[in-house]
């Protein structure tokens, strides 16, 4: 596999999970403790970064103790600290500037390198490298998603992890924008929690990030109907009681937008449940770490082929369950 077949793979797998947690550890005997956490929470990833002695004996320890964990290395600033990152086990390396020289070496030994950056010209330098993701960094300080979208124009094929300023509150902002993979950040592993070993603390800000990143939210119904007439009447008892106005189209009779009678049987004994969500590429990826399978056969996509609908393969409670991506 090519250092650039490596490089799409793991931004592949960021773009899933969304989230990277950037993590000062310093102590090494704490690492699977704290992978432990964070997968338990629902990353799979950590960026374990240089500024802390022994990170490469906390990437090794982490990649022993997970396997499939994405586990790169950060601040690398130098060959050798490239080098001791890799044959730990790390997966990538990160630095937040970009230095031809360290690229040059890390893309030469195979080892897939995403620079920082926060100017144009960086970002022609990055392409000069043969780079097409890369950090941005400190990306709160250097414009946000106002500046990488300006830059976007004339620099279409980059991809960003923006790391620095980023939080719960603005997450979702980045991520909106279809060239961000993932984000970076270090509000999910706070110093204060890995200083007391707040292991269930840290699953628990995980947790809470995923499903604010996710945005579930239940958008409608479906009700099984037997015949076009008895979607109508259904559709109009709820229009009388509540005032949910009728809608009448191919498949279905919506009752406002939360309400839809099916005019034959559809998925499901009952019937079927939208569940809207920010990503449903993220989404499914989040629903099969936590045990569901997804109809891969029901997935639809955009043009640019971005997930939209997918079925969970599993009724619940006689309702099939599908994702729905958030207009």
């Amino acid at each position: 596999m090519t250092v650039k077949q490596k490089i799409d793979d793991i931004v592949e797998q960021l773009g899933c999970i969304g989230i990277v947690p950037v993590i000062k550890l310093e102590k090494v005997e704490n690492a699977e403790k704290l992978a432990k956490a964070l997968r338990d929470g629902g990353i799979n990833c950590a960026e374990v970064t240089f500024r802390a002695a022994g990170a490469d004996k906390v990437i090794s320890r982490m990649v022993k103790a997970y396997p499939d964990m994405l586990v790169g290395a950060g601040t690398v600033l130098t060959c050798e600290q490239a080098d001791a990152a890799y044959a730990a086990g790390a997966k990538f390396c990160v630095a937040p500037g970009l230095n031809p020289k360290v690229v040059k070496h890390c893309l030469d030994s195979g080892i897939p390198f995403a620079p920082g950056l926060s100017s144009a010209s960086e970002i022609e330098q990055a392409i000069e490298l043969g780079l097409d993701f890369v950090k941005f960094f400190p990306a709160e300080q250097a414009g946000g998603l106002a500046y990488i979208k300006s830059v976007c124009g004339p620099y279409t094929s980059m991809r960003f992890m923006p790391t620095g300023g980023v939080s719960a509150d603005n997450l979702n902002t980045y991520l909106s924008y279809d060239k961000i993979v993932c984000c970076g950040g270090s509000w999910i592993v706070p110093s204060k929690m890995l200083d007391e070993e707040n292991w269930e603390g840290i699953t628990a800000l995980c947790r809470q990030a995923v499903d604010k990143m996710l945005g579930f939210q239940m958008v409608h119904v479906g009700i099984n109907c037997q015949s076009p007439e008895e979607a109508e009447g259904v559709a109009d008892m709820f229009d009388n009681a509540f005032g949910f106005a009728k809608k009448v189209g191919n498949s279905s009779v919506f009752a406002s937008t939360c309400v839809e009678c099916m005019k034959q049987p559809f998925k499901g004994k009952m019937g079927h449940i939208a569940v809207a969500t920010n990503s449903v590429k993220r989404a499914m990826y989040q629903l099969k770490a936590r045990g569901y399978t997804i109809d891969e056969q029901s997935i639809k996509c955009d043009a640019k082929g971005n997930p939209t609908v997918a079925y969970l393969k599993d009724d619940f409670g006689g309702f099939a369950v599908h994702l729905v991506l958030k207009k």
